[in-house]
């Protein structure tokens, strides 16, 4: 089944905003949350297709997020795509062991996540 819906997880307004733009010019449904908690309510809400998250978060960070959703037998099949400014190669393999699918690095490049969105499809 095609992603349709796709949580966005990231405490900037700036990131939300341009995210959200470039995801629903192509066709996504997005909801937005800026900490893990909303995120945890909006995932309560309604399951995504695919989760974009950030790392570097108040509170509960995206590394311990995608943790908690990833063994969460509710969300097993929701692949978690980080999508950080964390470009160290270990911040990429530390979110994949927390379950991550995939890693991309901010700036986003629009072709680049879209790919890789779609090799979820």
């Amino acid at each position: 089944m095609p992603v349709q819906k796709i949580l966005l997880v990231d405490d900037s307004k700036t990131e939300l905003h341009f995210l959200s733009e470039l995801l629903t010019k192509r066709g996504y449904t997005v909801r937005t949350a800026e900490s893990g908690e909303e995120a945890m309510r909006r995932l309560a809400e309604e399951k995504p297709d695919l989760i974009l998250m950030d790392v570097v978060m108040p509170g509960q960070n995206g590394f311990q997020l995608t943790r908690t959703i990833t063994r969460d037998p509710r969300f097993t099949d929701v692949p978690v795509i980080m999508c950080t400014s964390k470009n160290q190669e270990t911040d990429r393999v530390w979110g994949m062991r927390q379950g991550a699918k995939d890693y991309v690095v901010k700036p986003v490049v629009a072709d680049e996540l879209i790919a890789k969105i779609k090799q979820f499809d």
